[in-house]
């Protein structure tokens, strides 16, 4: 680590202290939102802090190392989509343990990735919950991009997503759904896909 990244990082952690919202932090506990340090800092105060920096690979990697909530969503923020690689997707998403971080990491980065179709598709048939929440949060943005998948990607989608529809998973299902409707948005032929596969009379 340089010397830069080293007192930025300093000054970030020192910077929760003032931030701290111990109810915040406390309801968090109770929702099982168990991290090592949790300073109950918001999300858009998060976003605020972030905009004061530049995005910056090696400072997001050693906000990533710390097991502080607050580093890790920062480390979301900062981490430059283009210079992220595919091993180290794989670290953060093998060490992310909650539906907040899979949330946040999946809209603010993942999505971003250039090879974010590869790594939804995959995490889709992985048989871990969050994997497959990221996954369909993934495709949900690339689908409201209105980029359309090819007829492999189609049947795969529709295979994999009629499963997690019926997860008792409440976010994986959810997620699963939104996924559906972006998918369905994609203009009517999409639409009667996803009705006919999956027996969706509302679609």
């Amino acid at each position: 680590m340089t010397e830069q990244t080293h007192e930025k990082l300093k000054a970030i952690k020192q910077s929760f202290r003032l931030m701290m919202n111990g109810v915040a932090a406390r309801s968090m506990r109770d929702k099982g939102l168990d991290y090592k340090i949790n300073w109950g800092v918001s999300l858009p105060d998060l976003q605020a802090m972030a905009r004061e920096y530049e995005q910056d690979y090696e400072l997001a990697i050693e906000l990533w190392k710390e097991e502080i909530r607050e580093c890790k969503i920062l480390a979301t923020l900062l981490m430059p989509p283009a210079q992220m690689p595919r091993e180290v997707v794989d670290i953060w998403m093998e060490q992310t343990h909650s539906q907040e971080m899979v949330e946040i990491a999946a809209f603010h980065l993942y999505q971003h990735l250039d090879y974010a179709p590869v790594i939804a598709y995959e995490w889709m048939a992985s048989d871990d919950n969050l994997r497959q929440m990221a996954a369909y949060l993934i495709l949900a943005r690339i689908f409201s991009r209105m980029k359309e998948p090819n007829d492999r990607g189609i049947n795969e989608f529709l295979d994999q997503v009629s499963v997690a529809l019926q997860s008792d998973h409440a976010g994986l299902k959810h997620a699963a759904m939104n996924c559906v409707m972006r998918f369905s948005e994609l203009g009517d032929e999409y639409a009667n896909m996803a009705r006919k596969a999956l027996c969706l009379d509302f679609l």
